[in-house]
Parts: structure tokens; C-alpha cells; sequence
């Protein structure tokens, strides 16, 4: 899947919103949210590998990351 902008931009404003209409601030609540929301956005990223290894025969080697990002 590609990163989507959007849908952190989305639950950015969510955090926010949610945020400014309490009576008391959490800063730290705030961070845990945000960094969540940043680290599904990252996550969500294709890597797509197109050059720079070579096989055991002199051949590029192409293809899509099969894998997660920790």
C-alpha cells in the first residue's frame, strides 16, 4: 500500500480537534497520538526495490520488499 497522505493529514485534524475541546491538556497524550498516527502513516509504505544488488550471475535484481517496518 502507498503512503496516504491524506489519512494522516485526516487524523492529524482528529487529534487536534479532539484535543482543543478538552478541559485539560495531556501533552503527553497528545505525543502518544500523533506518534501513533505517524507511525501507521510509515508503515503504511511500499518499498520498491529497482537496482544496486546483483545475483550470483552478474543480474540486477528487481522486485517488491516482502517484509515490515519496525
Amino acid at each position: 500500500m502507498a503512503l496516504n497522505k491524506s489519512a494522516l493529514k485526516s487524523e492529524i485534524v482528529s487529534i487536534m480537534t479532539d484535543m482543543l475541546t478538552r478541559e485539560t491538556n495531556s501533552v503527553d497524550e497528545f505525543a502518544t497520538r500523533l506518534s501513533n498516527a505517524i507511525d501507521t502513516y510509515v508503515k503504511g509504505a511500499d518499498i520498491i526495490y529497482t537496482a544496486g544488488l546483483i545475483d550470483a550471475e552478474a543480474r540486477p535484481v528487481t522486485g517488491t520488499f516482502e517484509g515490515d517496518l519496525e
